[in-house]
């Protein structure tokens, strides 16, 4: 079973944290006290408890806290967690966001032991639901929601008739999935005429539609863009199937999220 084994801060970065009874998570912060709180991507830390043994292994008298690590697990492999993987500890919720370290000074245990856990086998998350971690709170994996970005032209708040569609399609799907439990975060992404050949861009985790559904993407006459632009404007088409696709249908964007799904 994956737990916490102790939780620490310290008010100032490059000294060693100290055991507390609990902490605090804030969305956008960090843990309240901590040195290395803030509105960046290394809200939090953590180490296993398992990797303070392979230096204690070595010698070295160290314990919780003294790698200035937040919060001390077991029972997880931290290291083999991808960038994204949510972890759920307590009433809390934390994404991982960076595995390992660069230090650019040595630190007093990699004098004393020619090496040090935290770079290579610490991991840092942000905060993504607040609340409170201690000792004991088991810990676990949460599937990370799947990113969808819709990019399409707008003027003035208008955009085309394909593009309209897409969007629909789009709130349609992601709805069906929300029934099935499947949490999708949906970006829309405005484009100016300078950006106007991405109109009717899907992407999912990243990757355009087109990509995940092994098709390929093209292009064809838009009279709904022209109207908007005052010239002849194309839009994207995707082309699945020996079938060219002006708006992503429903179809082809729940074949999409599959891929992603596996």
């Amino acid at each position: 079973m994956a737990e916490v084994i102790a939780v620490c801060i310290s008010e100032k970065k490059g000294e060693r944290k100290k055991p507390v009874p609990a902490v605090e998570l804030r969305v956008d912060h960090g843990i309240v006290g901590d040195a290395h709180a803030g509105d960046w991507h290394r809200q939090v830390s953590l180490l296993a408890q398992e990797s303070i043994n392979k230096m204690r292994a070595l010698g070295l008298d160290v314990t919780t806290g003294d790698f200035a690590e937040n919060i001390t697990t077991s029972g997880i492999e931290l290291v083999s967690l991808p960038i994204g993987s949510r972890l759920q500890i307590g009433e809390t919720l934390l994404e991982v966001t960076q595995i390992g370290k660069e230090c650019h000074t040595r630190c007093a245990i990699y004098h004393q032991a020619g090496d040090c856990v935290m770079p290579k086998e610490g991991i840092f998350a942000k905060v993504i639901r607040p609340g409170s971690i201690r000792p004991g709170d088991r810990i676990a994996t949460v599937a990370a929601p799947i990113r969808v970005e819709w990019r399409h032209y707008d003027k003035a708040g208008a955009t085309c008739e394909r593009c309209g569609d897409t969007g629909a399609n789009l709130e349609q799907v992601i709805s069906e999935y929300a029934g099935r439990g499947v949490e999708i975060e949906l970006q829309e992404t405005l484009l100016n005429e300078e950006r106007i050949s991405e109109s009717n861009l899907v992407l999912i985790n990243g990757v355009p539609l087109e990509e995940l559904l092994a098709a390929t993407a093209g292009e064809s006459d838009c009279p709904s863009c022209s109207c908007l632009t005052g010239s002849a404007t194309s839009c994207r088409t995707v082309q699945c199937d020996g079938e060219v696709f002006e708006e992503l249908t429903p179809e082809l964007i729940r074949k999409g999220i599959e891929a992603v799904l596996g």
